[in-house]
């Protein structure tokens, strides 16, 4: 069983990136894992600056036009229905039948 561990040299920054959030690790220092050929990165010390990203969800014309005429709604009614529904179809529909 193979095991291989070997620095990443000269790593200016990490960053993962969520549907919610953006976590950036900066000046970490980052090992390369070969584990019999799977690689793991080992991400230790820096750094972290942790931010909430709000994510804007693109809304397909297709789905605009089908909530309008399902709702019998306009599609700028239906196109804001869906954003704040956050591109849901079924409760896009619901929202503007209700009102």
């Amino acid at each position: 069983m193979g095991l291989n561990m070997t620095p990443l040299a000269d790593v200016q920054e990490v960053a993962i990136r969520t549907s919610s959030k953006e976590i950036v690790i900066e000046n970490p220092e980052v090992s390369v894992l070969d584990l019999s050929g799977i690689k793991i990165y080992q991400v230790a010390g820096g750094d972290v600056v942790e931010k909430t990203v709000e994510r804007k969800t693109t809304i397909p014309e297709e789905d605009v036009q089908l909530v309008s005429q399902q709702a019998n709604a306009s599609l700028d009614e239906a196109r804001a229905a869906l954003e704040e529904t956050n591109g849901d179809l079924a409760q896009a529909i619901l929202l503007l039948s209700q009102r």
